[in-house]
């Protein structure tokens, strides 16, 4: 069971611009030795692309592993989907973490990955299918609902399967990682709650005939540091509130880092071992972020890991 931590990116508080920003970050975390990039699939809030980010990411060092917290599929044609990943995983062997979601997580974005009403989640669960199979199989024939393909083919097939990475934390969506998923990213979910994800998961994917990896579990942890203002403090927890409205959005946002160390371990104590953490808000540079998170929070990988 080996506990990783990785970063989400976010656009920094005035930034230079997505680029700029993205080429700073990579270049951090690969001189530093972190373990993974996480980029968002946000197009309202300037954030790169996570496929074009994956790309120049991966292009731009040789051992840093990027990730998708998360890709809307539905939306997406799921074979441009699958040849896109499999071209990375070519390129960057081992380093390709695709995690996929089934809608945006800001309302006005829903408008920009469309579906036909009420089809989104059976959607998702159709490009699920025909993204495994063209990423595993010489030829794929699919008459479905939503996607029709005959002998259709993606070359080169990676040469070890992508592990296929889904989000959500309603019990719909954790039936559906343990059906068709082969690990969790949560979002927004206690450590108490996140115990119960992965027992219900794992108890779907044991239903169908499958088994999750045990240390295929984890979650997203946005921190308010020091260099976070109060407005942006503000703006997070009220982000948060609009989701989560049943719970107080504190306990779902570490208040500095003491208490991100703290979740980190109770998460690990629930069943979790991979992490993405990431600004509570815009910070002034990613130097100084990563500075403070390889003081507090670096050496807990190995401190965890069994």
């Amino acid at each position: 069971m080996k506990v990783r931590i990785g970063i989400g990116a976010i656009p920094l508080a005035d930034g230079p611009g997505p680029g700029p920003e993205l080429a700073v970050l990579v270049d951090e975390l690969e001189a530093r030795g972190i373990d993974s990039l996480w980029l968002s699939d946000s197009p309202s809030t300037g954030a790169i692309d996570p496929l074009v980010g994956m790309a120049y990411a991966l292009a731009r060092t040789s051992r840093l592993k990027v990730g998708t917290g998360v890709i809307v599929l539905p939306g997406r044609n799921p074979a441009t989907v699958a040849a896109a990943l499999a071209s990375l995983a070519a390129l960057a062997p081992g380093r390709v973490l695709p995690a996929f979601g089934v809608r945006p997580a800001r309302e006005p974005e829903r408008t920009l990955f469309p579906v036909a009403d009420g089809t989104r989640p059976a959607v998702f669960d159709e490009a699920m299918v025909v993204l495994r199979r063209l990423l595993t199989e010489p030829a794929v024939t699919h008459h479905g609902r939503f996607f029709d393909l005959t002998d259709a083919s993606i070359v080169p097939l990676p040469q070890k399967p992508l592990d296929l990475w889904l989000a959500g934390r309603a019990p719909v969506g954790l039936r559906r990682a343990g059906r068709l998923g082969d690990g969790w990213l949560g979002s927004l979910v206690t450590p108490e709650e996140a115990a119960e994800a992965r027992e219900t998961i794992a108890a779907e994917a044991a239903r169908v005939g499958r088994r999750i990896d045990p240390d295929h579990y984890g979650t997203n942890i946005a921190v308010r540091t020091p260099e976070v203002t109060e407005a942006g403090a503000a703006a997070a927890l009220a982000a948060v509130a609009r989701r989560r409205s049943d719970i107080d959005p504190a306990a779902l946002v570490a208040r500095d880092w003491a208490h991100a160390r703290e979740l980190v371990r109770q998460y690990v104590a629930a069943g979790l071992t991979k992490f993405v953490v990431r600004p509570a808000a815009p910070v002034p540079s990613w130097a100084g972020f990563l500075d403070a998170f390889a003081g507090e929070l670096a050496g807990l990988e190995d401190e965890l890991s069994s």
